[in-house]
């Protein structure tokens, strides 16, 4: 099943849904795939730096692993293509207006938005108000 690329649809349609868990960002120097295994990342990148992983809060402190910031993860629903232009821009855009970071991490069926943990509600409620203003 393809995703959506008309941003007006994917815009109106994407429901974001807050996550209840908080995450942390870490970066494992010389890491491997399958290093932190035990941390239960829910996003890995490989970078040239360092392998970054997206951890569940209580498992970096559970671990005792040093993170900066901890975040909310606003999944939006709508299943957007890994083509579609403007999504990622938009979302980005109609958060910044109001002084909230977004770290998008792009899945195969859907976006994943990081907010600052304390700015999680006003996020979605951003992002909702964003949805209506395309209808």
């Amino acid at each position: 099943m393809s995703g959506e690329t008309d941003l007006a649809k994917l815009i109106s349609s994407m429901q974001p849904q807050l996550m209840a868990q908080e995450y942390v960002f870490i970066a494992l120097e010389q890491g491997a795939y399958g290093d932190g295994a035990q941390l239960n990342p829910i996003a890995m990148f490989q970078e040239q730096e360092a392998m970054t992983l997206v951890v569940p809060r209580e498992q970096a402190q559970a671990q005792g692993v040093a993170y900066q910031s901890v975040f909310r993860c606003i999944t939006l629903s709508v299943h957007s293509s890994l083509d579609a232009v403007g999504l990622t821009a938009a979302v980005s855009a109609a958060l910044a207006s109001n002084g909230i970071s977004a770290n998008v991490i792009a899945a195969f069926y859907h976006d994943h938005i990081f907010v600052p943990a304390d700015q999680a509600q006003l996020a979605v409620s951003v992002l909702e108000e964003t949805a209506r203003s395309v209808c």
